[in-house]
């Protein structure tokens, strides 16, 4: 390691830097990641901050191509020099950065996470597609990716999908075949998940789905499949007329009496249309967004409205309860949805209520179970 410290090559590195060519600059730079891909296996913590130092002063001014070249050659490797690895990873092509997105272990979740915000389709696709994708990063992914992205997530068994970003899946596999068959096929897809999947395809995707279907699934999408062909069958619910509810709600809203107190209240009563006016007012979406989620078996819809319309825990549990005879919710599905709730940011739950990816998803989910 005497190499990259030497004078020599330190005062040869300021000299290209102060006034050196592209490409002397490119050649210096080949040089450097060379001494460092031959030595990197036994390379000390303090020998990689070095080469980290210099090879981040060189890419400064170097062609795509050689940048490529560097974030692949790199990728693989165990131990990255981490500040070199946020600049490629960083960078605004695509080509350059989705190597080290894609692999690199180096690169801490918050890094991450910024990127995943602020970096169009090619940033987006390379992170979906790493070995582990913890839950916050795949709500980003799914929120703000195309459908190229959620193919991705939804073929990549490392990305956790939370039940919010479950819901929006099923939603875009309504309109994606890849994305139903990419789902389909995943050994952590919980039950309920995939009862929605298959009452939400058509006869042809149901046909599909279940020929593509391992055989320890394969009975329980026949169920949903006959289940499907029942509701088709049976007649529509009577209209409710939420008039009445709407104006009760809009009236506590002027007197800035609208809030956790007494939507609580309207939940204890089982007053259910006034639940559902007051979270549509409170979440700024239209009623007929909030009334299936409390006709759906699922909660996690219903977790996201409440947290949405910045109400707390105990009273999103008494709405829960509230809801009609027959949707019990056991002990652990509510802890589950605790800690969804707990941990779900209310930009992300606005987000989700308001772009309406859960509106086609419950409209058609209101009588699944």
């Amino acid at each position: 390691m005497t190499v990259i410290a030497s004078p020599d090559l330190i005062a040869k590195l300021d000299l290209v830097l102060k006034a050196g060519s592209p490409d002397l600059r490119t050649r210096m730079l080949q040089e450097v990641a060379g001494l460092f891909l031959e030595d990197a296996h036994r390379l000390s913590a303090h020998h990689v901050e070095m080469f980290d130092g210099i090879l981040v002063r060189l890419t400064e001014s170097v062609e795509l191509r050689t940048l490529t070249t560097l974030s692949r050659s790199l990728a693989d490797l165990h131990l990255v020099p981490r500040e070199l690895a946020r600049r490629l990873a960083n960078h605004d092509d695509a080509d350059v950065a989705a190597p080290i997105l894609r692999k690199c272990e180096c690169l801490p979740d918050a890094d991450l996470i910024d990127i995943a915000w602020m970096r169009a389709e090619g940033h987006l696709c390379a992170i979906a597609g790493r070995k582990a994708v913890n839950a916050e990063l795949t709500d980003i992914l799914l929120m703000r990716g195309d459908s190229s992205v959620l193919r991705v997530l939804a073929r990549n068994p490392g990305a956790d999908l939370t039940s919010a970003g479950l819901a929006m899946m099923v939603d875009a596999a309504e309109r994606d075949d890849d994305v139903a068959d990419a789902l389909i096929s995943r050994s952590d897809l919980p039950h309920r998940v995939l009862v929605d999947l298959v009452m939400r395809s058509t006869p042809r995707q149901q046909a599909r789905l279940l020929k593509r279907a391992r055989p320890d699934i394969q009975d329980a999408i026949r169920a949903a499949i006959d289940a499907s062909a029942a509701r088709a069958s049976a007649t529509p619910p009577a209209t409710i007329d939420y008039a009445e509810a709407r104006a009760t709600v809009l009236a506590l809203n002027r007197t800035g009496q609208l809030n956790d107190s007494s939507v609580n209240r309207f939940a204890i009563r089982r007053e259910v249309r006034n639940v559902v006016a007051a979270l549509a007012q409170l979440a700024t979406v239209p009623i007929e967004t909030i009334a299936p989620l409390m006709e759906a078996a699922d909660i996690s819809g219903l977790v996201i409205a409440c947290r949405a319309s910045r109400l707390n825990w105990n009273t999103t549990a008494a709405i829960v309860s509230c809801r009609k005879a027959g949707l019990t919710v056991a002990p652990d599905e509510l802890q589950r949805a605790r800690d969804m709730f707990g941990g779900l940011a209310l930009s992300n739950a606005q987000r989700t209520i308001r772009f309406g990816s859960l509106s086609e998803l419950t409209a058609k989910r209101s009588q699944a179970m």
